[in-house]
């Protein structure tokens, strides 16, 4: 795909998902590519795998990093992450700092995009109850492109909404994120083991991993930004434990041997389209293995929320028997979440 349909695409994705300061900024960068401008310049030698590594996203974050950092005061009268009001045509301020920092900028770009957005574990706590459910055993989970480690926290998060409330008190609260009706809660599930890999894991104990982190939100989504500053909240008082290694390898590892009495949970949200194909080749594999030596006493269960399309499908496998299902639908940041699984 030409690196200027990327960019169009990508653009209508944001404005679909509400932020049309992005959507703006990006038909501006849409215009600069075709005439051949710095934009289209600077975006060029990434040309080759541009969807697969959402190069359109890793610019947007680079320059967002800046406007954070308080260094591009006249781009950041445009964004509301910086104070700025989402008002007016911001392609001229952000073109000037494409000039002005450009080595920065391309420095920034090798950064790979890690939303870990928050508002997934909307979606994926009705998975995880679901397995609870079914095994009757305390849990073990295990995320996949994991970040910072944020969504290892879902159990430490409120969900209220159709008439069900389930989470501590006096943390991050997602109000009302189900369009329809709600997932079946157990009062009782324990979380025994969690942990996660990435292959550039990112610490929130930091003001760098911090500014990352906010960075790769659409600065125009305030609601983003509160999830995730709750969230770090929530991860500085209870460290998360992700890994720096490939998901293939780390998978392959953390199989390997039964875990008598517990329920393994491997997990991933918006994660596959980066993968490399060996790694998941890797992780598919290891998941079949362990899936085949299975038992009621050693049950496992693969729950992922990846694109389908305009949204995302929340499905949970589960072993013995290699079921699969899709339990709903949601955003790909997460609420509104259409849960349809019954049981």
């Amino acid at each position: 795909m030409a690196m200027v349909d990327v960019v169009r695409l990508q653009e209508r994705a944001c404005d679909r998902a509400g932020s049309h300061l992005y959507a703006r900024i990006l038909d501006s960068i849409a215009d600069d590519v075709e005439r051949g401008g710095p934009a289209g310049r600077l975006l060029a030698p990434w040309a080759e795998n541009a969807l697969a590594d959402a190069i359109p996203l890793r610019l947007l974050a680079a320059v967002h990093r800046i406007v954070l950092d308080g260094r591009a005061p006249d781009l950041a009268r445009f964004y509301p992450s910086a104070g700025g009001s989402d008002d007016g045509d911001p392609s001229a301020a952000f073109a000037a700092v494409l000039a002005d920092r450009r080595e920065e900028i391309e420095a920034g770009m090798h950064r790979g995009v890690q939303t870990n957005e928050v508002g997934r574990a909307a979606a994926l706590v009705g998975g995880f109850h679901a397995a609870a459910a079914s095994s009757g055993l305390p849990l073990r989970v295990l995320e996949v492109g994991a970040s910072a480690g944020l969504l290892q926290h879902w159990d430490r998060y409120r969900y209220v909404g159709a008439g069900r409330a389930w989470g501590p008190s006096g943390g991050l609260t997602f109000e009302e994120p189900w369009s329809g009706s709600a997932p079946q809660f157990v009062d009782d599930l324990h979380v025994a083991e969690r942990a996660g890999c990435d292959v550039h894991p990112i610490d929130v104990s930091t003001d760098d991993g911090v500014t990352a982190l906010r960075g790769f939100l659409w600065p125009d989504q305030v609601h983003r930004r509160q999830r995730l500053d709750a969230a770090i909240e929530v991860a500085r008082e209870h460290p998360a434990s992700v890994d720096e290694a490939d998901a293939g390898a780390w998978v392959e590892e953390r199989l390997a041997a039964a875990t008598p009495g517990l329920a393994t949970v491997l997990y991933h949200s918006i994660v596959l389209q980066y993968l490399p194909r060996s790694s998941f080749d890797r992780m598919r594999s290891a998941l079949q293995r362990a899936g085949e030596r299975a038992t009621a006493e050693t049950p496992l269960f693969w729950l992922r929320m990846e694109p389908a399309g305009v949204v995302a499908d929340l499905q949970l496998q589960s072993w013995p028997g290699g079921e699969d299902r899709v339990l709903g639908t949601t955003g790909f940041h997460g609420p509104p979440v259409d849960w349809t699984a019954t049981r």
